[in-house]
């Protein structure tokens, strides 16, 4: 079923061109009747668990000083923490909660390869994490509870921020706007906007939608180091053109283009760069949490379960994308990449990249390509059956 966009009245087209990466928006009511994907109680479970990454922050008004505490917590350590100022994070709920996986998808106006992950907030009164700003787009969905959400200025690395405190707290900041947030409604911030949410009252759950930004100086690293493994030791600079120098201590402009020239042409190769770019943004978030490859499956097993009407889900904590090359497609899949060039392969990539199940009117049988994909993919344990997941229950 799909589903409205959650952007109230607002087209999407008037969202990305006035809103996406320029200014903040609140959307009243953006998600009516909104139902949390976890409640409070299931969050806390989850920060319990070693494989979950999660935080404690609490602020102390009396010192003026911030603490921050790394899980998995002790099921008892909730029970005694003061009764106002402190707010506990999850990290990448959707990896967990099918239903928190199904909240990111309601944000398909921007690429899949750009969402991040689903935080999970639960407050106090007064509690928050402090003033700071994001390298990335947010999506804040307020899931129970009133939080206050001041914003405004524009910051980056330069900007002073507190040295004692564990967080980054942006000590000279000021609130431009404030709103309060009730049950459904919707702030979005563009990248490196100021901003402080304080919890008020207690009770306060908030949902948030982080999407991916990759560093500039980490993708011209990533992209040197990748293409340095395919180059090989012998090719180095050449100038078979050279004439005598003017003077033998400078390095010449020629050099220089030549030098440019051979550089820029790594970066024109369409297949090569398409690759390294579709691994980059399509690597786990925890690639240390990537399950062993299973038994392998065969087509005739795969054959029999799609024809006993069975289905395949993707695993919540995959990353999928595919790219266009000439008439074929890459398929990117946890960092990795298939090549695929029959249209049966090409269709089933694009459905798999919605994150929709996968049965028996979407595969081709009489594709092996089509079935080689699903078959790599079920051994990786990027796709799942429901059978799959009784039997390691």
């Amino acid at each position: 079923m799909n589903l409205p966009f959650p952007l109230g009245d607002m087209p999407v087209e008037t969202f990305l061109r006035d809103y996406w990466q320029k200014k903040p928006l609140v959307i009243r009511q953006a998600f009516p009747n909104f139902t949390s994907p976890v409640a409070a109680d299931e969050l806390a479970g989850l920060a319990c668990e070693a494989d979950v990454e999660s935080r404690l922050i609490a602020f102390d008004p009396a010192s003026d000083s911030w603490e921050m505490e790394q899980g998995p917590f002790a099921a008892d350590r909730f029970s005694s923490l003061p009764e106002r100022n402190w707010t506990l994070l999850v990290q990448a709920v959707d990896h967990w909660v099918p239903e928190a996986h199904a909240l990111l998808r309601r944000f398909n106006f921007v690429p899949n390869w750009r969402v991040d992950d689903l935080m999970i907030s639960y407050a106090v009164d007064g509690g928050g994490v402090g003033p700071h700003y994001d390298n990335y787009d947010v999506f804040l969905i307020q899931a129970s509870g009133t939080r206050r959400w001041e914003f405004g200025g524009l910051y980056d690395e330069h900007s002073p921020k507190r040295d004692d405190a564990p967080v980054m707290i942006l000590p000279e900041w000021h609130a431009e706007e404030s709103f309060d947030l009730q049950p459904g409604d919707m702030l979005y911030l563009p990248p490196r906007i100021g901003h402080n949410g304080i919890a008020v009252g207690d009770d306060c759950l908030t949902c948030s939608i982080g999407f991916r930004a990759p560093a500039i100086h980490e993708m011209l690293s990533g992209f040197a180091d990748f293409m340095g493994e395919r180059i090989g030791h012998d090719e180095r600079y050449t100038d078979a053109d050279l004439t005598r120098p003017t003077d033998p201590g400078e390095i010449s402009a020629t050099a220089l283009e030549n030098t440019r020239q051979r550089l820029l042409a790594l970066f024109k190769d369409e297949a090569l760069f398409s690759q390294w770019f579709g691994r980059l943004v399509t690597e786990p978030k925890y690639p240390e949490l990537a399950a062993d490859d299973a038994d392998s499956v065969s087509h005739d097993d795969l054959l029999t379960f799609l024809q006993d009407e069975g289905e395949l889900y993707q695993n919540e904590g995959s990353r999928l994308a595919w790219s266009a090359i000439g008439h074929d497609i890459l398929l990117f899949a946890d960092g990795e990449h298939y090549a695929l060039s029959s249209e049966s392969a090409i269709s089933l990539a694009r459905h798999l990249c919605l994150y929709q199940p996968v049965d028996l009117n979407c595969v081709d049988i009489t594709d092996a390509q089509s079935l080689d994909l699903l078959c790599e993919l079920l051994k990786r344990g990027l796709l799942y059956s429901e059978s799959t997941e009784d039997d390691d229950a």
